[in-house]
């Protein structure tokens, strides 16, 4: 059986509402685990059973192998048992087994060892052994086993006995031989002295030689061997146990182990005997009924063991039964004693109840100021901490720190509070800005997405938009696709739901118009010079091919518009429109038109839509996988690169230092040096000059000397701080040299990284994600003369993932209370809800709003810190250009025609793809 962590795993029993449906309801319904025989009357315990086998924990039983599934476990064990049952003899089956059968012994490894002792030179008919004659082993057969008990000579040769009896000369009645070896009470000494198994007489046949180890060996030294033993091949030969010996793959410890582990068991009462299993016992003959004296002797060895662990138990706990009658009528009496002295103890307490019960207040009264004491001694928190765990202070708040977070303006996204086209708008502008490089596409800003996407007019033609699903359409082409994928999908959702309209177009008509529209999508030639003509229809054939309702579920609506336009009655171009005092009448799409027709009539939200869908099928593109394999082996030289820079930048600080310290030492010195040359000089003028004085002359070389020498020195200092001096300029220029390419070069960490993950800046106390999406992967933050520039010009928040939401919810305290004041009401978004802040004010005060005490916070400030000299120009120069096409506001997401003049003055009509390629 195997076996689960040293236990062996026990089959599952049948429910008693199973045993009762076997009864009232033969037809009921259950789950068969077929590998085990186990039923179970529901899926999510047969399930979970299943699943239990399935773990790689169990171990098999007989080779002790581990890390195998149930099944696995089980199918070791029955290899093993069957390799063992046919190597190990069948003769000796019958006696081991009746020798094993109802003996009490402790462990396993006993009982082997007393069986061996018995058989391993007691042989039975039929059996195979190896007998030596001459120094050679031969394989033979016994034919015949002739008990000490039977004259030697009268034997003669009879046939085969059974396993157990051998045939006596003198009667025809069987011999039983070996039976004292079956008897395990009796001693191994005893039973040979009884049954002496070197006396037994065995006849074998030796087998033919082509059944002897080794036969057909063609080595020369052993030819001559091989002419000497074939002269006893078929001899009958008269032996004892002394020159016989059995196979060690058949007989031998490690096996006979084996052997009696598979067909024994043992209950786990103490002092049970080994039984042989029904199954095997039966099989080989072996009684399952225990007789009378053996049971009384097992109840005996029972009861004995039983009584023995009782002592050990009464030894360990305490004394006799008697001893603690004993303890106890000594302890009454002593109680009896001491109720007296208690009375006369309580006249006393009573007395002095009303003292303790002034001291006891003054106790708890103490008791309590030195709790209060502990908890103001509390272990100083260690920031930054978990940002949850902080909680402002009066000092913080005295201080005029920040308590409630700038509200994000859900409106203010480009699609208001629609959160999930939002989601799809701001994962296919970073797309096809980080990826523009892959895509040949020149980098534009979130605000000329939008514009583009809103673009309504067929004439003047919109760049932007013909060239974003032409790159797209290109790469998608080394894409695998399904050919008629959309066909067939909408055919299968035809079969399943029927033929409905949807804006008055069945599926029926819509797959009749979708079989002749671009077809040749994936050859087509969409030429720049030629405004990408036809990328409509190119669009169409794409969907066709690449979409299907499952990973597309808006396919039918968005081909229906497509390739459908509304009759004249419904046209909103059409002089008869509705009246405001009557309901419009619902869009029905009736005319098949072609796709480069009706594409600006598009709303935004299937723009949107489509794109997303393409720029996901496009990331497993080889293109964007080699621009990605080629940004990870920049980012490592990049690495690289500002481990050298740095490294470089230490050395010239610490030089600067030590030049520091050179030059602020060599001042000091210099100006020591010129008082005294100062004081010297003074004293030379007052030397008398006059011709009628005279002055020691050597006195005066002297101080002249002395004079000149410190003037040198001091010359030579000056010269030396110049010089150290001069060199510590160059140091710190070479040094700021550094610092601006360690910024260029975490400006090009930031391109590259965001070409293959997009990262957050960081996330608030609450789990809110801020973002900022601008200078990843094709977009740059510095322009051509150092100029500022943006893509996105504003600071997005999203609200915490569902995995955060649960850490939130998980938290003892009311956190939806906290946030309501932390952040407002208006101001708590849901999981994933977008937002945004416009204003660099907003994103100032959201700034001062995070506690670096915070873990989240600290790290989401250092990165503000980081980047502020890129965020904040980026958004002055957004807000600029807003103001400056900002002539008509009312007007700028109206439907109403403008002027083409006025429209090509738009900033997304006015970009152009500098890295496009021309050819087809």
């Amino acid at each position: 059986m195997p076996t689960c962590r040293r236990k062996r795993v026990l089959l599952t029993e049948p429910s008693p509402a199973l045993l009762d449906a076997l009864k009232n309801d033969p037809n009921h319904e259950v789950f068969y685990l077929e590998e085990t025989g186990e039923i179970f009357d529901n899926y999510e315990a047969y399930a979970a059973r299943m699943s239990f086998y399935r773990m790689k924990q169990f171990q098999c039983e007989v080779t002790g192998k581990s890390g195998l599934d149930y099944f696995q476990a089980l199918e070791s064990e029955r290899q093993e048992a069957r390799t063992m049952h046919s190597r190990f003899p069948d003769q000796l089956k019958a006696a081991v087994l009746k020798a094993v059968q109802w003996q009490v012994m402790g462990r396993l490894d006993h009982l082997v060892e007393a069986v061996y002792d018995r058989f391993k030179d007691r042989y039975y008919p039929d059996e195979k052994v190896y007998i030596d004659i001459k120094g050679d082993k031969y394989l033979a057969r016994v034919s015949q086993v002739f008990s000490p008990k039977a004259p030697a000579s009268a034997r003669s040769p009879v046939p085969v006995a059974s396993t157990s009896t051998a045939s006596s000369p003198l009667s025809d009645e069987p011999v039983a031989i070996h039976k004292v070896a079956e008897d395990l009470k009796v001693s191994v000494k005893d039973s040979i002295a009884l049954d002496d198994p070197s006396k037994y007489v065995y006849q074998v046949q030796v087998l033919d030689e082509e059944k002897q180890p080794g036969f057909g060996k063609s080595h020369e030294k052993t030819k001559g061997k091989e002419a000497s033993r074939g002269q006893w091949s078929n001899a009958q030969l008269d032996v004892r146990c002394n020159i016989m010996s059995r196979d060690r793959l058949a007989f031998s410890k490690s096996i006979l182990r084996r052997f009696i582990r598979d067909c024994v068991d043992r209950d786990a009462a103490v002092a049970s005997p080994w039984t042989v299993k029904p199954a095997i016992a039966a099989r080989f003959g072996v009684s399952s009924i225990m007789p009378e004296e053996i049971r009384l002797g097992v109840e005996a060895v029972k009861k004995g063991e039983i009584d023995k662990r009782k002592k050990v138990w009464e030894d360990k706990e305490g004394p006799a039964q008697k001893k603690r009658r004993q303890i106890a009528e000594d302890k009454a009496e002593k109680e009896k004693a001491i109720a007296l002295a208690v009375a006369e103890q309580r006249q006393r307490e009573e007395r002095e109840r009303a003292q303790q019960k002034q001291q006891q207040q003054k106790v708890k009264e103490e008791n309590d100021r030195l709790v209060a004491a502990e908890k103001k001694k509390k272990k100083p928190v260690r920031y930054p901490t978990e940002d949850l765990d902080v909680v402002l202070g009066d000092k913080e708040k005295r201080a005029g720190i920040k308590l409630k977070r700038p509200v994000p303006s859900k409106l203010a996204m480009p699609f208001g509070e629609d959160q999930k086209t939002n989601a799809m708008f701001l994962m296919s502008w970073n797309f096809l800005v980080v990826y523009g490089q892959p895509l040949h596409m020149s980098p534009f800003t979130m605000d000329e997405f939008e514009g583009a996407l809103r673009h309504s007019m067929i004439e003047p033609y919109c760049q932007l938009l013909g060239e974003i699903h032409s790159m797209l359409i290109y790469n998608l082409r080394t894409v695998p696709f399904n050919r008629h994928s959309a066909i067939l999908s909408l055919m299968d959702l035809k079969e399943q739901r029927g033929d409905g309209e949807l804006l008055g177009v069945t599926i029926e008509q819509l797959t009749a118009a979708m079989a002749d529209v671009g077809n040749n999508w994936e050859r087509a030639p969409l030429r720049h010079a030629e405004n990408r003509e036809g990328w409509e229809e190119s669009l169409v054939g794409c969907l066709k091919d690449h979409a299907n309702l499952e990973n597309f579920p808006r396919l039918r609506e968005v081909l229906t518009r497509l390739l459908f336009a509304p009759d004249h009655s419904q046209d909103p171009s059409s002089s008869t429109a509705p009246s405001p005092a009557t309901s419009p009448a619902p869009l029905r799409l009736t005319t098949p038109t072609a796709p480069g027709q009706l594409y600006h009539k598009l709303p935004p939200k299937d723009r949107v839509a489509i794109l997303d869908f393409m720029c996901t099928l496009a990331v497993s593109s080889k293109a964007i996988h080699a621009h990605m394999e080629l940004c990870e082996e920049q980012l490592t030289a990049l690495r690289k690169e500002k481990i050298e820079v740095n490294r470089t930048k230490k050395q010239y600080l610490e030089e600067m230092a030590a030049l520091q310290g050179e030059t602020e030492g060599g001042a000091n010195g210099n100006g020591k040096s010129e008082d005294v040359t100062m004081q010297d000089s003074s004293d030379l003028s007052d030397i008398p000059n006059s011709d009628n004085e005279s002055a020691p002359p050597s006195k005066a070389v002297s101080a002249r000397r002395t004079a000149a020498k410190e003037r040198e020195a001091a010359r030579a200092k000056a010269t030396s701080l110049k010089a150290a001096l001069a060199e510590r300029r160059r140091l710190d220029e070479e040094v700021n040299k550094l610092e601006r390419k360690l910024e260029g070069i975490e400006r090009e960490f930031r391109k590259l990284l965001g070409s293959i993950r997009v990262k957050p800046l960081g996330r608030d106390r609450f789990y809110n994600r801020v973002w900022w999406f601008d200078g990843m992967g094709a977009a740059s933050l510095i322009g051509g003369g150092g100029t500022v520039q943006y893509g996105t010009g504003r600071i997005f928040v999203q609200g915490p993932s569902e995995f955060d939401r649960e850490i939130l919810d998980r938290r003892e305290e009311n956190i939806e209370e906290r946030r309501r004041v932390e952040e407002g009401p208006e101001g708590m978004l849901g999981a994933n809800e977008w937002a945004v802040f416009n204003d660099l004010e907003e994103v100032q005060e959201f700034v001062a709003w995070l506690n670096p005490k915070g873990v989240r916070e600290l790290n989401l400030k250092n990165q503000f810190t980081k980047w502020w000299n890129h965020i904040a120009p980026g958004m002055r120069r957004r807000a600029a250009d807003l103001n400056a096409n900002a002539r008509i506001p009312e007007a700028r997401r109206s439907t109403r025609k403008r002027p083409d003049a006025e429209l090509l003055r738009e900033p997304y009509m006015q970009w152009t793809n500098r890295k496009a390629v021309n050819g087809s």
